[in-house]
């Protein structure tokens, strides 16, 4: 692995500690510190506090759109996280998400309200990955596409599009990153970048162009101050739910 950093890292207003990172290698180990007894709190849905893991799922309401593609909002047992890409296998439509979304809702909606009904979570991984797979239930809901799986390389320019900061850009800055969620797992493989999110951004779209790359997990700062944050990439996703981008 690459260099390793410690600190406790509150949600989006922290930096990594121990001032710059050198990426010239292209992994990195990062150590993401709960405040003592917060993590269930956060999961819960509550006021976390200062020192809480920057894990990005959040209640708070957002805008129904019909049409559901990268970065929308979906809802779920009255959580907020965002939606990655369309995906399918047959027929049959899926979107991918983050684990540590589908971990806490089985079913999802297109609307705060939750009721419009999207379908359910099929499959989850968290910790140690962090995508899951939810399955379109209602037809009336559209799925557009028009990605392609691919690699990220240290250096691409990319965008990170979630539903509550919209679309962000920035650069890919590591590869390979070992996460630590203390108390709430850890996760390997991570893409890192220096696009900023915030909560609710979890589960959205990291993409170049038409190259879909990562999944949002996890991160620090904000889109005020910059941050830094890691995604899962796609291509293992869809090797392990045996769907495809279209």
């Amino acid at each position: 692995p690459g260099p390793r950093r410690k600190g406790a890292f509150r949600p989006y207003d922290a930096q990594l500690p121990g001032g710059p990172q050198d990426m010239t290698d292209r992994s990195v180990e990062a150590d993401l510190v709960l405040g003592e007894g917060l993590g269930h709190r956060l999961v819960e849905g509550g006021t976390a506090g200062a020192d809480a893991i920057a894990l990005t799922f959040t209640r708070t309401p957002g805008v129904f759109t019909p049409l559901l593609a990268a970065g929308d909002a979906i809802y779920g047992s009255g959580y907020r996280c965002s939606l990655g890409f369309n995906v399918r296998s047959g027929s049959t439509y899926y979107f991918l998400t983050a684990g540590h979304c589908g971990n806490v809702a089985k079913t999802w909606y297109a609307n705060s309200a939750q009721s419009t009904l999207i379908g359910p979570t099929v499959g989850s991984s968290f910790p140690g990955n962090d995508y899951a797979l939810v399955r379109y239930d209602n037809a009336a809901l559209s799925h557009p596409g028009g990605f392609t799986a691919a690699d990220a390389y240290v250096g691409e320019s990319v965008k990170r599009s979630g539903s509550t900061t919209g679309t962000r850009s920035g650069t890919v800055t590591g590869l390979d990153a070992t996460v630590h969620y203390s108390g709430g797992g850890t996760v390997r493989g991570m893409i890192q970048t220096n696009v900023c999110a915030e909560p609710g951004d979890s589960g959205g779209a990291l993409y170049d162009g038409t190259k879909a790359l990562g999944i949002t997990s996890g991160g620090s700062g904000n889109c005020s101050t910059g941050g830094t944050t890691f995604y899962q990439p796609v291509p293992e996703a869809l090797a392990k739910y045996k769907v495809s981008l279209y």
